[in-house]
């Protein structure tokens, strides 16, 4: 995300303590075709549940259009007028993401869909991330293997197996 050091440098050794707790923090993207969207349903449930269970803190939640003229529209949760159980954790919201993000974000969708942008932070690894820190560890580097390339390799060692019988 565009972000300047000053942006990150907090303002009192609370808000530095604080940091020093904090978990890695991830992004996701789900987009829908124009019209299909349902981000007070069922994935809201699911959303709560994790926020509930203490496995994640929702940092920033964003509501991309992308009209058929490649133009971008970028709306808050707090400017979605009926959020359902998404009320609970909307004023808890951040707001981290900068209008450059909004672009390079945009950039992955199809003209004509709608999209939510979902950023938390994994609290189930803060206290390894921050004991990594204090050893004088950084994360350099982390990713993201799709669910659609570990059931290729799984059918792929499949075929490998029954052609080795």
């Amino acid at each position: 995300m565009a972000t300047t050091p000053t942006e990150l440098t907090p303002a009192s050794e609370e808000e530095r303590a604080s940091l020093d707790q904090l978990g890695p923090v991830d992004y996701i993207i789900v987009e829908f075709p124009a019209g299909k969207s349902n981000f007070t349903g069922e994935m809201a449930k699911e959303l709560l549940a994790l926020v509930d269970a203490g496995t994640i803190r929702v940092i920033d939640i964003l509501i991309l259009t992308k009209n058929e003229d490649g133009s971008v529209e970028a709306m808050e949760l707090s400017d979605v007028g009926e959020l359902g159980e998404l009320q609970a954790i909307e004023a808890q919201l951040a707001e981290l993401l900068a209008e450059e993000d909004v672009v390079n974000l945009a950039a992955a969708m199809d003209s004509g869909s709608v999209a939510g942008v979902l950023i938390w932070e994994n609290l189930w690894a803060a206290p390894f991330a921050s004991a990594a820190r204090r050893s004088g560890g950084q994360l350099i580097a982390n990713g993201r293997i799709p669910i659609q390339a570990i059931i290729a390799s799984i059918e792929a060692d499949d075929v490998a197996a029954s052609e080795g019988d």
